[in-house]
């Protein structure tokens, strides 16, 4: 009945790994202890558990990615440390085996489960605000959407108590992840939990792209979004065409780990490069998908604290556009070492030096928009001039990697693991947390502790600097990555320098957690009292802080790109017919989808096959019933629109004649 779980599932093979469950099962424990204590468990059911609010739901995307941050976390310094204890003594504190497990376990959380739902959370929450509209175009599909990542994200989590987690990296590649080479339940788990998060994000980025081309508010054609909504637009287009290949290629693998097929096995017509085409015809615009909406963000908080437009609209727009284009086009330089003809290695050189243009683009309209503008040295702001110094670092490093010969030398090497932080840490993490600063006073109506935000930047900057410049000096030394035991003294120093930054980083995720709980209780200090808080020029500012549910009591009506700035000078925002709100019920059934959905893919993993098979039957009957209710929606009287309204401090708006 339990399939191949047993009692030899449980962490004992490593006093690391067997500490590491205790303190998961510890901290969870005392969040449900907290819960209980304060007696939040009805209040999260009505607000969060049950909702189908896009701002709440960006709020969970939000704290699913901080949670995971600080796991993912652990897992790097960990790595820190075993590398620098080994070139001291030989041999550090971590096995082979366990080393490849917290190395695969790293990259996926840091991509799947931190960059993905942050990105996913704050586009969720600003989105339809920005819009002018009152939710995204398929409320129910974006709450299963959120708790199939909690799904993935609980594979993942559980992995670490019941089993081992994957040893074949964060790419999985075969004939390593194959049934062979990895008989253990760790690259099922692995498999699984990319899986389900890999539908969440597909259904997000339909239902983003339906949004922006559905619901936007009258007046607001395509050359009036903000360039945030630009770079969502172009996001989903590259989500829609890149994750169905990353569902393609997990499946295939599970078909030839469960059932003997030999789609990427080296024999019976099986080829493991087909695997490598395809994970990075998803992986290579998976660095966009992350990065372009940071540099929405970036964007926003540019013009918010330049006090001006945004520097070069349209050729913001169009540059997004050919990165875009050309993010589909460079998959292949992830494997120039792999025995590609001079021609194809020749194409696909040129293509990821052309798609620096644009980038670099954007760096000098930022910087362009700096250039005589009020600046005003807000956390936010800092997190964009951080970046853009580290940023430009990243991307010089990676023409280099462009060039063949250079790459063919450095590509498994450190030097390649210092290229690939540099882009995504101050790229996305950077950009995510500008966006959190920045729009965390609309979503919660007080401001967060500029002092340990100021603390929290420091420790990531300077952090970053330590951590990461080193590697790039010891990947042209020599070495390799992916290495838990390192024989050469020489390299110790430097990895030392490495440990020492991962540390600064640590100070400045305390940060984070410390800036949140000084914060909530400081709020009446904090609380904004403008109902504009940081001057924003976007149609997001219009609404109370936080906004009600319905987001807009009446829909404004655009007349400019930049809508504030122009009902300012101009006698007001206009806004559409006072009228009653139709909106979705709350609902339990994306949750208990997201539950089953977990129980499916533990039940594949230890082989329960009557735990996976309720599952999927029971999925398929919750699905008929909210289908059958999918007219299921209450009306917001207009009389209860102004109560709300009123009790937000904000009465209903009048602006000009509609």
């Amino acid at each position: 009945m339990l399939g191949r779980l047993d009692y030899s599932a449980l962490p004992f093979y490593s006093a690391i790994a067997l500490g590491g469950a205790l303190s998961e099962l510890l901290v969870g424990a005392i969040i449900i202890w907290l819960i209980t204590h304060f007696k939040l468990w009805g209040w999260l059911w009505k607000n969060y558990l049950t909702t189908v609010d896009h701002k709440r739901i960006g709020v969970m995307y939000i704290v699913v990615a901080l949670v995971m941050l600080v796991r993912g976390f652990s897992d790097a310094i960990m790595m820190r440390a075993q590398q620098m204890m080994s070139a001291h003594d030989g041999t550090g504190y971590l096995s082979g085996d366990h080393f490849q497990q917290v190395f695969s376990s790293h990259g996926t959380i840091m991509i799947f489960f931190v960059a993905m739902p942050f990105m996913t959370g704050i586009v969720n929450y600003v989105l339809p605000l920005q819009l002018g509209a009152r939710d995204v175009a398929f409320p129910r599909l974006n709450a299963l959407s959120f708790w199939l990542t909690v799904a993935g994200a609980g594979l993942v989590l559980v992995s670490l108590v019941l089993g081992k987690f994957s040893t074949a990296g964060w790419t999985g590649y075969p004939p390593l992840s194959g049934i062979l080479a990895s008989p253990g339940v760790g690259v099922d788990y692995w498999l699984w939990a990319v899986w389900l998060s890999g539908w969440g994000s597909t259904m997000s980025a339909i239902n983003f792209l339906v949004t922006i081309i559905r619901r936007r508010a009258p007046g607001m054609n395509y050359m009036r979004m903000t360039i945030f909504v630009w770079t969502v637009l172009f996001t989903s287009i590259i989500m829609v065409i890149a994750f169905p290949p990353l569902t393609v290629v997990t499946s295939l693998l599970m078909l030839d780990r469960l059932f003997g097929m030999h789609f990427f096995t080296a024999d019976l017509g099986g080829n493991f490069m087909n695997f490598a085409n395809l994970i990075w015809m998803w992986g290579h615009p998976e660095v966009y998908i992350l990065v372009l909406p940071a540099f929405g963000v970036f964007s926003e908080v540019a013009a918010a604290f330049c006090k001006k437009s945004i520097f070069g609209y349209k050729a913001m727009v169009y540059a997004t556009g050919v990165i875009t284009l050309f993010s589909m086009l460079v998959w292949l330089h992830h494997f120039f070492t792999m025995g590609s003809s001079a021609t194809v290695n020749a194409v696909f050189g040129i293509a990821t030096m052309i798609i620096g243009v644009p980038t670099g683009l954007k760096i000098f309209n930022w910087m362009f928009t700096l250039y005589k503008g009020k600046v005003e040295f807000e956390v936010p702001m800092m997190w964009l001039l951080g970046f853009i110094v580290l940023f430009v670092i990243g991307g010089m490093t990676g023409v280099m990697h462009a060039m063949v010969p250079i790459d063919y030398n450095v590509h498994n090497t450190t030097f390649l693991v210092a290229h690939f932080h540099n882009m995504i840490i101050p790229g996305v993490l950077f950009g995510y947390l500008a966006g959190y600063y920045y729009w965390f006073p609309k979503a919660m109506g007080f401001r967060l502790d500029p002092k340990w935000g100021r603390a929290s930047f420091f420790g990531w900057f300077i952090g970053f600097i330590l951590a990461f410049m080193p590697l790039y000096a010891l990947g042209l030394m020599g070495l390799p990555r992916r290495t838990s035991d390192i024989q050469d003294p020489s390299f110790a120093p430097l990895l030392i320098v490495a440990f020492i930054g991962a540390c600064c980083i640590g100070f400045g995720i305390v940060s984070i957690i410390v800036q949140l709980i000084v914060s909530i209780k400081r709020r009446d200090q904090l609380r904004d009292t403008t109902g504009d808080p940081w001057d924003g020029r976007t149609l997001e500012w219009s609404t109370p802080s936080p906004p009600p549910a319905f987001n807009f009591a009446r829909i404004p009506i655009v007349e400019s790109i930049d809508p504030l700035a122009y009902a300012k000078e101009h006698g007001g925002m206009k806004y559409g017919p006072e009228e009653a709100i139709e909106a979705p019920n709350p609902t339990p059934i994306p949750m208990f989808v997201g539950i089953v959905a977990f129980l499916v893919g533990f039940g594949v993993v230890w082989y329960m096959w009557w735990l996976a098979a309720l599952g999927v039957l029971a999925i398929f009957a919750m699905v008929l019933v909210i289908s059958w209710n999918d007219d299921d929606e209450h009306l917001i009287s207009l009389d209860k629109v102004k109560a709300i309204m009123k009790k937000a401090g904000q009465p209903l708006p009048e602006g000009r004649a509609s």
